[in-house]
């Protein structure tokens, strides 16, 4: 939302009072409080008939500074409220200078300058400015249109400073020069509204800002004054909190202890899953014909989805399937349960008035109603709908009773649709919460129940969601996918943007619709696609109107398809150490380049690349002629796939067949690879390949192979001195070390178990 009208002059809907200048200040605890005047204060007359801005600076954990403003403290936010961790210990102190206040959490400082008409705030690191605020940038603005307040708050940009994140953004990947509006809306992969919107950037100079308001934020990030990220909010309290984790990737770590680290998902989820489709026809004969398709080609396949019509329509959800379709489901999912195979359900949270849920949800009091007492409804999606209440303890338990009855008949996961659609006007919630601040954590309170009732009827460890959207804190209910994309190329590539971007959210587990959702792809968009699906954390075939088993492209496709399959099983001890990196210290799977190469300029606009883990890159092929242009950084890289070893660096412009693509090795690298090619979830500790990329002389390097429930890891070690190549183990069965030599001859390295 912008206020100013150029530099100088403000809007004329708009009176600003800005904090001007220091006036008083109190410390309780360790909670630093300071009161700004918004005038001038040259007399004692001066102190009246103005209005005053206090400051709160505190601190949840070290090197994360909460700052809190307030206009009038009598009208503090309602719930919702997001989720943060508190951590005790002995990291804040607070002194006072001559001219100046210092409030320190770790090593870092929020510096308040002191002297007359000279408002500023300092953040600082190690003695480096990280950001500030102060002439004419903190303030409460006052709309005289809606009579209403809204509290803005302006940081500096520096010079060359880039801003990323702010959740699953499809518009470009660096933010600076965006209007960002945090509002989750069910608006495909093609605009600038998207279903996973985080109020949390991340900027170059490794320290990232979380504003801690569910509700409507409005972000100008260089859009308004072109040296300052500004937020804004109808509210009269903004909290904010300066997280200064020293790099991109150390502050998406710090950002995820403060607001949940991402469970980890079981491994059985990171191999191929297919679905129905979405308007497609199916009935337990199409799906075991695209089943054993499958298994007729030697393509794993290891989870199966049924899309929105396993239930009759208009009467989603009732959760029942549909008998004319499905006679016997209880029969059909054992059958292939038999088969290896993992079931996932399509559900959401708004009930039909046709559905039998909905009289039973109505007498009880279980949906969303209006100020009036009665149910909230309207025909959009399905007629009549209501909206379920999360607000309300009874209303979760009466969801996660329909739904326990589906995990008892063999249902192992749920896609847990939409979410967005959340009305916000003559909105009364069982727990009286802010419509406005609820659009968008209604989403945590969804999501947030399925996935605990998944844990407490399958194990913490077992418990599985494929998610659209999200708000901050929703990454510790993984997996999350990218919702609505079309067909092509473009829409491939803004799919990717979207998920890096997400990344910097501190979401560990993304996916898409492998082939694009709206439109049939060509069969070469489909090839690509399948490559840049099976190395993402997770892989989903999905379509609207059309099926997406691979022989409907093309006899090659089912090539591809089962290439990059056995790829990714293959892969799996070296992906499930990752994603036990993700759960336990929050690093994402799939990473921008920037997160994990902050040092090198060029890594800064990478969007069309990405790290999956942190020794392997992946550039996906977006061209009908398979060329691809990437760039590679310092060191010397190999293909994994054809041997060749990059130099850093550098760029590179090179043309590709299906089977191949820039799928680079680090140097320095131990990569465990399993001898299974057939499924994800087997004994990665036995059998196993520790192949060696490039060993850097006196450097080691190491890794941790966890076992197929993310505990009791084999921590494996390498050494090179003088190009003698040792290997250590602390544990696994019959490991094998190769070093992968440049002339193609692999060299076998013994592995001493310690």
């Amino acid at each position: 939302m912008k206020f100013t009208f150029g530099y100088w002059r403000i809007r004329d809907r708009y009176e600003p009072r800005y904090a001007v200048e220091y006036w008083d200040h109190e410390v309780r605890g360790n909670e630093l409080t300071v009161y700004a005047a918004t005038n001038h204060i040259g007399d004692r007359g001066d102190t009246l008939n103005q209005p005053m801005l206090t400051f709160t600076f505190s601190s949840p954990m070290p090197d994360v500074i909460k700052v809190s403003i307030v206009h009038f403290a009598g009208r503090p936010n309602r719930a919702p409220h997001f989720q943060k961790a508190q951590q005790s210990g002995d990291f804040v102190s607070v002194r006072e200078e001559e001219d100046r206040l210092v409030f320190a959490s770790g090593k870092t400082e929020a510096v308040i300058d002191k002297r007359p008409n000279a408002w500023h705030v300092e953040y600082r690191s190690e003695g480096k400015l990280l950001t500030d605020s102060g002439y004419r940038n903190a303030a409460c603005m006052y709309d005289r249109e809606e009579k209403t307040d809204y509290m803005v708050e302006q940081l500096l940009l520096d010079v060359g400073e880039q801003v990323y994140g702010l959740g699953e953004r499809y518009t470009p990947f660096i933010k600076n020069g965006q209007e960002v509006q945090i509002w989750n809306e069910d608006g495909g992969t093609a605009s600038e509204q998207t279903y996973k919107n985080i109020p949390f950037y991340v900027t170059s100079k490794g320290y990232g800002v979380f504003v801690d308001n569910p509700g409507d934020v409005q972000f100008e990030v260089g859009s308004e004054k072109v040296e300052r990220v500004q937020f804004s909010m109808k509210t009269e309290c903004l909290d904010y909190y300066i997280i200064n984790g020293g790099t991109p990737k150390g502050t998406v770590q710090m950002y995820n202890r403060l607001t949940g680290m991402p469970a980890l998902p079981p491994a059985w989820t990171f191999g191929l899953w297919l679905t129905t489709s979405f308007t497609t026809s199916y009935d337990e004969d199409t799906v075991t014909g695209f089943i054993q398709g499958m298994a007729d080609r030697d393509i794993p396949l290891h989870v199966f989805h049924f899309d929105c019509f396993w239930m009759k329509g208009y009467e989603w959800v009732n959760f029942t399937w549909d008998p004319d379709t499905f006679p016997d489901p209880a029969a059909m999912i054992r059958r292939y349960k038999e088969r290896g195979l993992h079931i996932c359900c399509w559900i959401n949270s708004y009930v039909g008035q046709k559905s039998s849920m909905f009289r039973e949800g109505m007498e009880n009091g279980y949906f969303v109603k209006n100020t009036d007492g009665t149910v909230w409804q309207w025909d959009f999606w399905q007629a009549g709908m209501a909206l379920v209440d999360f607000t309300n303890p009874a209303a979760c338990k009466w969801y996660q009773d329909k739904l326990e009855a589906l995990i008892d008949m063999g249902v192992d996961s749920f896609k847990t649709d939409f979410g967005e659609r959340i009305p916000v006007t003559g909105i009364e919630y069982y727990d009286h919460s802010d419509p406005v601040r609820m659009h968008n954590y209604y989403t945590y309170l969804y999501n947030k129940t399925v996935f605990e009732l998944l844990e407490r009827k399958l194990g913490k460890k077992e418990a599985c969601l494929f998610a659209r959207s999200a708000t901050a804190g929703c990454q510790q209910f993984p997996v999350h996918w990218g919702g609505d994309c079309t067909a092509t190329y473009p829409s491939m590539a803004e799919d990717l943007r979207g998920g890096l971007s997400l990344s910097m959210g501190g979401f560990g587990f993304w996916s898409h619709d492998m082939g694009g959702f709206e439109q049939t792809a060509t069969a070469d968009v489909y090839k690509r696609w399948c490559q840049f699906g099976l190395l993402s954390s997770h892989s989903r075939l999905h379509g609207s109107t059309s099926y997406r088993v691979p022989w409907l492209f093309d006899e090659e496709a089912c090539d591809v398809l089962r290439a990059f399959v056995k790829l990714k099983c293959s892969l799996m001890p070296y992906l499930y150490a990752m994603a036990v990196k993700a759960h336990e210290e929050g690093i994402p799977m799939m990473r921008p380049m920037v997160m994990e190469f902050p040092d090198d300029p060029t890594c800064a606009m990478l969007d069309r690349q990405y790290m999956l883990g942190d020794s392997l890159l992946v550039a996906p092929v977006f061209r009908a002629d398979g060329e691809v242009t990437y760039y590679v950084p310092e060191g010397r890289w190999t293909n994994y796939l054809t041997g060749e070893v990059k130099e850093g660096g550098r760029w590179y412009k090179e043309t590709f067949d299906y089977f191949h693509l820039p799928l680079l090795v680090r140097e320095n690298t131990i990569l465990p690879v399993g001898e299974t090619e057939d499924r994800p979830d087997y004994d990665y500790q036995t059998g196993t390949v520790l192949k060696i990329y490039q060993p850097v002389d006196r450097v080691p390097a190491e890794i941790s192979i966890p076992d197929m429930k993310g505990e009791n890891p084999v921590h494996v070690r390498m050494c090179s001195t003088d190009g003698q190549v040792s290997v250590t183990a602390d544990g696994g069965n019959n490991l094998t070390a190769v070093c992968m030599a440049e002339q193609g001859m692999d060299l076998k390295v013994p592995v001493a178990v310690l």
